[in-house]
């Protein structure tokens, strides 16, 4: 009796292991780096945004971390930051867009990528979806999905004409896969 339980169990296993391994897609990259929350990402705007559009400067802070990569294991975390001067208005901050930047990791490393985004507000929640490529650096070529959400209850009240838009703080993940 013994023997038939240990032989159903192995046969159960090898059937659970194989059907792991046919449901996995022969075209899967393999994930060369992930950072989770509290990753985030922190717009600021100087004035702030309002309905009308006007000069504003945007500064960017954006902290990546924990990040775990097989590929490069002394990877932990990483960081960017950037500060432009545009004409903006809160209605700027929803729909398409596209952004090249560059991550530089607490290696020394840098990434940088070029994405499209898509910003939507749903409810309470704004959330900023992006998909692209690392043109150069550590892991070019790879591919890069962001997905970061946040209260979006002043960019509602902005584009209603109620509020203005003083900073978007943000939180989520990025992870970069290759080919």
């Amino acid at each position: 009796m013994k023997r038939f339980v240990g032989t159903a169990v192995a046969t159960a296993l090898a059937c659970a292991a194989s059907i792991v391994f046919l449901a996995t897609p022969a075209s899967a990259g393999v994930l060369d780096v992930t950072c989770t929350p509290p990753s985030s990402n922190l717009n600021q705007y100087n004035p702030p945004l309002t309905l009308t559009p006007q000069s504003v400067t945007v500064s960017t802070t954006a902290l990546y971390g924990p990040c775990v990569s097989a590929s490069q294991p002394l990877i932990m975390s990483g960081s960017r930051t950037a500060t432009v001067t545009t004409t903006s208005s809160c209605a700027d901050l929803l729909g398409p867009g596209s952004i090249t930047y560059t991550i530089t990791w607490n290696t020394g490393q840098t990434t940088t990528i070029s994405s499209t985004f898509t910003r939507v507000v749903a409810g309470a929640v704004y959330t900023v979806t992006a998909t692209g490529v690392v043109t150069s650096g550590l892991f070019a070529g790879d591919t890069v999905v962001t997905n970061f959400t946040g209260p979006a209850t002043d960019i509602t009240l902005c584009t209603l004409g109620l509020g203005s838009v003083s900073a978007i703080n943000t939180l989520g993940t990025l992870e970069i896969t290759s080919l």
